[in-house]
């Protein structure tokens, strides 16, 4: 069990061989690790227990880190990860529910993931559940058009369990300039934060509002 972040960089150099991984991946470790680490609430030995928080990675195109702190927390053997990527794995480079335990959904089509995250929300406020919807979507993927039409609608839903975060590592083009008042804009409640601060992270991710739906804007700079 990976007990702190360092541990975890230490299981992705072991599968990469250096300290430069996967960049898609490097700019969302932060981020997951406090959202394991100190956030969701999961049992790995039974991850599709009802009593669970789900997470979502629509950004699927860099799931190294995913799969590195779904192993070090225990959802699968760390001794996987060095398979990452071989026809035989069971990890491939978009992550598949149908393989690997802890994958909510199967991704890796930019702009697909945050409305599937969406329905999960609505569900679970129909069965009023009071767990958590997570969401981790990139900078890029928001030039989709399916971004801002899932965005708009979970405003309108108004769906105070779900949380977006933004990995703004600034690799869109064009800018996308103010992406939290964006988000406000269609009825979240937004913020920004710095993507390297895991206190910062902790306070974002630990807040909810009573009636809307939270996008936390991570800066990757």
């Amino acid at each position: 069990m990976a007990t702190d972040i360092a541990h975890i960089k230490q299981m992705m150099r072991a599968v990469t061989g250096d300290e430069k991984h996967d960049g898609s991946s490097h700019s969302t470790l932060d981020v997951l690790w406090v959202l394991y680490d100190r956030i969701m609430h999961y049992d790995p030995k039974n991850p599709k227990s009802e009593d669970r928080d789900r997470f979502v990675l629509s950004k699927g195109h860099g799931p190294l880190a995913f799969y590195t702190i779904l192993a070090g927390k225990g959802f699968f053997s760390p001794a996987l990860l060095p398979t990452w990527g071989r026809w035989d794995s069971i990890l491939g480079m978009h992550p598949d529910r149908n393989q690997v335990p802890g994958v909510e959904a199967s991704t890796g089509s930019l702009g697909h993931g945050f409305p599937m995250a969406v329905g999960m929300a609505i569900a679970l406020g129909i069965k009023q559940s009071p767990r958590r919807v997570f969401v981790l979507i990139g900078d890029g993927e928001c030039n989709e058009g399916t971004i801002w039409e899932t965005a708009l609608l979970a405003g309108n839903q108004h769906l105070p369990h779900l949380t977006c975060i933004v990995i703004n590592n600034h690799s869109s083009s064009p800018d996308l300039g103010d992406i939290a008042a964006k988000f406000a804009a269609f009825g979240w409640a937004a913020t920004t934060i710095n993507g390297r601060s895991h206190q910062q992270i902790y306070e974002a991710l630990s807040q909810t509002d009573t009636t809307r739906p939270t996008a936390v804007i991570a800066e990757i700079l």
